[in-house]
């Protein structure tokens, strides 16, 4: 059986296919389109998973979609009745596309894609449930979702066993820590949507304390584990903006400006933040654990790319197993809902056992040598990877930048191996120099510790289980002295740092060349961050690699075995 899962039309569409049992490919529009978030319904992503395939659309048996339109439009409609005359403008901009797309799902397959096939429409959070429950090594567990809103739900409490999933407990719009989140991070002069995990990088270098009581006003907390906003501190359920007035008087200052200075009362409101976002949750999830007695928590939803909650939940909950899945996001819900429908009708779970994130497109050693000739470059192709790891671990430790370009791109938004710029952690010069001149972004911003898994205990002060969403670039841990003292670039302001732990089944190539670092430097972490810049998706093609390489200042490109030097 094939079944096509995808998602579009709020924020980062994506698709994914899976082939009897198998997940085959997935990938985010955005990294086809070259528009970040790119929202649009994503037909290059389908394309690709089709192609991976080798088929045409009407050899797919099921289309799965990752939310039910007509009732999030019944919703929309509500909201804005509830809120008219105030919400016209807001009512009549949004209104159209609705009619033009958003309800028509079947008929932009038709169209687009030639698929007149059954479509499956997925309830918004069961898709998040399923995207964790079912890639989960759990045969039973809680499953808790938290983002922004689906249809009417923005938090759900349920629980997985086998192959069945319930929900049983939901939050609905306009109480929302996804929104919550959002709000704040529009008001300290960021992007909703996209610009989150800043302003959970930002709460590291502030102080909570101040305006612990103003989030106390803003959201109440239930000893049910359900929260409540104070609804007239936000606009979002109404206008085009998301903060109200109302929050400007409360923090005692206006919305900071985009590209703004970061005052220290901003770092304070984003501490703050932050802090009340662990709190509603953890409280959220010692009911999910009362309810349902289990050992093992799945955490799925926009909420949960917080990784700085996410390495804090075994620690303050009585779990003892967590696991989130590589996207747990909108995107990411394109494969829940592929997994769900597949298991609905076969009764049989995907392949969880092999998986790996790595499902995007990959290109042949032809195609890379056509696009380095394209923009004549000078390059030297290295056959043998052993060669090839030693020459690239000697440069990361002399200190040079690495642009590192290999196999199949990355499913979800970190890059783990394949699509990533590399570089030596020993200093914090180093750090600097990939914000400023690289990665061209805010001087704030940390880095992510690629580590060798086996020695993970060594560098971080981990829960005694270290999920597998570690993997993922998904939890933040302290770091233990002797890392603080050898790779200060990947230590935050608070001594922490979002770890990807690595074991060679995932990324043999990637692996080995940390490995052969550590074998030249006794040091087993190297910098890894996103081969991107600035307000670009990160790279997908060898075309895509190449313009970034040539207008940064990365040193070298290593793109399969053909190192390209700057």
């Amino acid at each position: 059986m094939i079944v096509l899962g995808i998602s579009c039309y709020y924020h980062d569409s994506a698709a994914c296919i899976i082939k009897d049992g198998k997940i085959v490919a997935g990938a985010a529009e955005e990294r086809f389109t070259r528009i970040k978030h790119d929202n649009s319904f994503p037909l290059k992503a389908i394309e690709f998973c089709l192609d991976s395939l080798n088929i045409s659309a009407n050899e797919v048996d099921l289309v799965s979609f990752y939310e039910k339109p007509l009732i999030k439009f019944e919703r929309i409609i509500s909201q804005h009745l509830e809120n008219f005359p105030k919400s016209y403008k807001q009512f009549v901009n949004t209104i159209g596309p609705w009619f033009g797309s958003r309800l028509q799902i079947k008929k932009t397959l038709e169209e687009k894609v030639n698929y007149f096939g059954e479509v499956n429409f997925i309830d918004h959070h069961l898709s998040h449930a399923a995207s964790a429950f079912y890639l989960a090594p759990f045969k039973k567990s809680a499953i808790v979702t938290v983002d922004g809103v689906g249809e009417w739900s923005t938090t759900t409490i349920g629980y997985g066993s086998n192959e069945k999933i319930q929900i049983d407990k939901e939050i609905y719009f306009p109480h929302s820590l996804g929104l919550l989140y959002s709000t704040l991070t529009t008001y300290l002069g960021f992007s909703a949507n996209d610009s989150e995990y800043k302003v959970m990088g930002l709460a590291a270098y502030g102080d909570p304390k101040p305006f612990k009581k103003h989030f106390d006003k803003i959201i109440e907390v239930f000893p049910d584990g359900s929260f409540k906003l104070n609804m007239k501190y936000f606009d979002f359920d109404w206008a085009d903006h998301m903060p109200s007035e109302k929050m400007s008087e409360l923090f005692g200052h206006p919305p900071r400006k985009k590209e703004g200075p970061v005052k220290k009362y901003h770092e304070n409101i984003a501490a703050a933040l932050q802090k009340k976002l662990e709190e509603v949750v953890v409280n959220l999830l010692n009911t999910a654990y009362k309810t349902y007695k289990t050992k093992n928590l799945c955490f799925a939803g926009g909420v949960a790319l917080n990784s700085v909650l996410n390495g804090k939940i075994l620690s303050n909950t009585q779990f003892e197993r967590l696991f989130i899945p590589p996207d747990p996001s909108d995107a990411g819900a394109a494969m829940g809902a592929a997994m769900y429908s597949y298991t609905q009708h076969t009764s049989k779970l995907v392949n969880k056992k092999d998986f790996h994130p790595y499902l995007g497109p990959e290109y042949k050693w032809y195609q890379i040598e056509k696009e380095l000739k394209k923009y004549k470059l000078k390059y030297v192709r290295i056959e043998s990877d052993k060669k090839l790891v030693d020459k690239v671990s000697k440069l990361i430790k002399s200190k040079k930048v690495i642009g590192w370009f290999q196999g199949r791109m990355e499913w979800g938004p970190r890059a783990l191996g394949n699509r990533s710029i590399l570089a030596s952690a020993t200093t914090t010069k180093m750090r600097d120099i990939i914000n400023e001149k690289v990665k061209k972004r805010e001087m704030f911003r940390p880095f992510a510790p690629v580590i060798l898994e086996e020695d993970t205990k060594n560098y971080f002060e981990t829960d005694d289980y270290i999920s597998p969403s570690a993997r993922w670039m998904l939890m933040v841990y302290p770091f233990k002295k002797i890392g603080l003292k050898q790779v200060p670039a990947v230590a935050h302001v608070d001594n922490s740092g979002r770890l990807e732990t690595l074991i060679r089944k995932d990324n043999p190539k990637y692996y080995d060349l940390v490995k052969s670092y550590k074998d030249k430097t006794g040091i087993p972490i190297i910098i890894n961050t996103s081969f991107n810049v600035r307000g670009e998706p990160i790279v997908c093609t060898p075309n895509d690699a190449i313009r970034c390489f040539l207008s940064t200042d990365i040193d070298y490109l290593v793109i399969d075995n053909y190192v390209v030097k700057k």
